[in-house]
């Protein structure tokens, strides 16, 4: 989306033909691809291990860790693999919002008025937000490691609070639907009492 957004905002006479149908089924089976050759990796590293102790996992889901922590094998090994992993599938991405948003951000200053400032932005508003939500949970998550069920609930927000968020944040951005959902709030508040709408905002 960073991609998509730079090209847009940079180069939007060449948009059209850079993201094209053709190099989004490229990025999407590449992507695939790399998370595909990354599960393999993992599952054919741990098949090797042995579990000889409970099989009650302590998480909401099979995460990694909680897996890691059942085997009574040495586990250097995958977490060694993890923090290689850690570059393709973690910091190569964050390196490419950050450096297509650092040449947003110089392109948009260069426009001379300030509304035309304004409505550039907001065309990426929608993706910072998710990017906040889901590194921000991350970085929380592995720079405080012992946070115990802090850390559940966190892990929660990137494998699915994150996903279920993304149609409606980029939803939201859509003038269609900003206005159905000022309708659906004004017909919401008109069923309500006369004594609760004092003091809500005019929609």
């Amino acid at each position: 989306m960073s991609y998509d957004r730079y090209q847009a905002i940079c180069n939007p006479l060449h948009y059209t033909t850079v993201i094209d149908k053709s190099f989004c089924l490229k990025a999407i089976l590449l992507i695939w691809l790399i998370i595909f050759c990354m599960i393999l990796m993992f599952s054919v590293t741990m098949s090797q291990y042995q579990f000889c102790g409970p099989n009650v996992i302590d998480d909401f889901f099979c995460d990694l860790d909680p897996v890691l922590e059942l085997s009574c094998s040495d586990t250097s090994l995958v977490k060694i693999e993890s923090m290689i992993l850690v570059i393709p599938i973690v910091l190569f991405p964050f390196t490419v919002i950050i450096v297509s948003y650092v040449y947003i951000i110089f392109t948009i200053l260069k426009i001379p008025s300030v509304t035309g400032r304004q409505k550039t932005f907001s065309t990426c508003s929608s993706h910072l937000a998710v990017v906040f939500i889901y590194y921000g949970t991350i970085i929380t998550m592995y720079s405080f490691p012992n946070m115990g069920d802090v850390k559940k609930i966190l892990s929660l927000f990137y494998t699915v609070i994150t996903p279920i968020l993304n149609p409606v944040i980029y939803s939201l951005s859509n003038r269609d639907i900003k206005q159905a959902f000022r309708k659906l709030l004004s017909k919401v508040a008109s069923g309500l009492p006369t004594s609760w709408l004092k003091g809500l905002p005019h929609l």
